[in-house]
């Protein structure tokens, strides 16, 4: 991919990322995760961090899944290495969390993995479809 291409596909992830996850906390499971996790919550989202989340997550989803899937035109390979990159990068805080916070749930470990499983193999295959119709 082209620099303008990858910048494209990059936005569109992005766009796709944070609506989807703003769906799910803010809607879907607004009422799991405060009944979950509540008492590790803030009462406000803390922006600053939460924004620069999303910049580094999509970009390394588009980086090192979706860039090799478009070069190998292959859909499924975007999709099981987004969802493979899903389950590893979400894994690393909620089992972190389960090891090392007291009261972290197994319930919102498992929910919130199998969340970034979806989530990330959403976005790698949609920011995928965008590339390949720039290609």
């Amino acid at each position: 991919m082209n620099t303008t291409a990858l910048l494209k596909t990059y936005g569109a992830a992005i766009l796709v990322c944070f609506g989807m996850d703003l769906l799910w906390l803010g809607v879907v499971a607004k009422g799991f995760y405060q009944g979950q996790i509540g008492h590790l919550m803030r009462p406000d989202v803390q922006w600053i961090p939460a924004v620069l989340f999303y910049v580094i997550y999509v970009a390394v989803l588009v980086l090192i899944v979706v860039a090799p899937s478009v070069e190998k035109a292959s859909l499924g390979r975007a999709i099981g290495y987004g969802a493979l990159f899903g389950l590893a990068a979400y894994a690393a805080f909620d089992l972190t969390s389960l090891a090392l916070l007291r009261d972290f749930p197994v319930k919102a470990a498992v929910v919130d993995m199998t969340w970034g499983v979806t989530l990330s193999a959403t976005v790698a295959g949609a920011a995928y479809w965008v590339a390949m119709r720039l290609a």
